[in-house]
């Protein structure tokens, strides 16, 4: 649910808007510590940041969400199909993340990774 509503945020948003949320975000954090690694990063992530990706990770994002709210809904409904389809799409989703950490290591990409390997461990544990 949180990807539907990042996505939606983002695709909203544009990047000098997320820019300027992550500056007052990180002001503080910044002024007491200017080599605090999050709010370094964040920051310089910011200032990466343009359309085309914003758009991208909007779009992503509100795949990724979409697909595992009804899949995760169609698992609690005891669908039985839905299980190793949430699975094989977790494991696409995963193949491509590990591709797109291999050519540009990105912290939350890494924490969605590691989200999705959990969450098909556990739906193949329970089918």
């Amino acid at each position: 649910m949180a990807e539907l509503i990042s996505g939606t945020a983002l695709l909203f948003t544009g990047p000098a808007k997320i820019a300027s949320w992550i500056s007052v975000l990180t002001q503080h954090e910044l002024s007491e510590d200017p080599q605090d690694f999050i709010a370094r990063s964040l920051v310089n992530l910011s200032e990466r940041l343009d359309v085309s990706a914003t758009l991208f990770a909007a779009f992503y994002l509100l795949i990724h969400g979409l697909v595992k709210v009804v899949l995760v809904w169609a698992v609690l409904k005891n669908r039985l199909w839905a299980y190793p389809w949430l699975i094989g799409f977790l494991i696409a989703f995963i193949l491509y993340q590990t591709y797109e950490l291999i050519v540009n290591f990105s912290w939350v990409l890494l924490a969605l990774t590691v989200l999705d390997v959990v969450i098909v461990l556990l739906t193949w544990r329970e089918y």
